[in-house]
C-alpha cells in the first residue's frame, strides 16, 4: 500500500520528508509610492521566479497593483521564510532599479525600493479547528 500523499500532487517529498507548506506573502513599495505599471510587475515576476527557482520554490501565483504585490509561494522545510523574503526584495530591487531608473527617479524613491516591512501567512490545507479535532482523535486511553 502506497502512502496517502503519492495520490496528492501538492504534496512534495524529500529524502525523509513529506511536506505541503504555501505562503502568501506581500511586499509593498517604500512610502506605498505607485511605481509599478504592467510591463514592470511582468519584469518584477520574472526576478521573483528565478529568485524561487534558486531555492527550490515554486511561486504558484504572482500579481500585484501600484504600490504592492502577492506572491503565493510552495516552499520545503529548509528554506526559512525570512531568507526567501531578503532575497526575493533584495534581488527585485537591485534589477528593478537598475532597469527602471528613470522611472524610479521620477517617483522620488531614492535607493530603497520596498518597504522594510511584509506580510507572510501560512495558506492551505484544513482551517485550524478540523487539525484539533484530528489531534484530540488520537489520543490514546490511559
Amino acid at each position: 500500500m502506497s502512502p496517502r500523499w503519492e495520490s496528492n500532487p501538492d504534496i512534495r517529498t524529500g529524502r525523509h520528508v513529506a511536506y505541503n507548506l504555501h505562503a502568501h506573502l506581500v511586499f509593498v513599495t517604500k512610502y506605498r509610492r505607485g511605481i509599478f505599471d504592467d510591463a514592470m510587475l511582468k519584469r518584477c515576476e520574472e526576478i521573483m521566479r528565478e529568485v524561487c527557482a534558486g531555492f527550490d520554490v515554486e511561486l504558484r501565483e504572482f500579481n500585484g497593483e501600484q504600490d504592492h504585490v502577492h506572491l503565493l509561494v510552495h516552499y520545503p522545510p529548509k528554506v526559512a521564510l525570512s531568507k526567501l523574503i531578503n532575497s526575493l526584495k533584495g534581488v527585485s530591487s537591485r534589477y528593478l532599479r537598475a532597469e527602471y531608473t528613470g522611472r524610479i527617479n521620477r517617483i522620488g524613491m531614492g535607493s530603497v525600493f520596498w518597504s522594510r516591512s511584509y506580510f507572510a501567512g501560512s495558506c492551505g490545507g484544513p482551517p485550524l479547528t478540523v487539525i484539533r479535532q484530528y489531534i484530540e482523535s488520537q489520543k490514546r486511553p490511559v
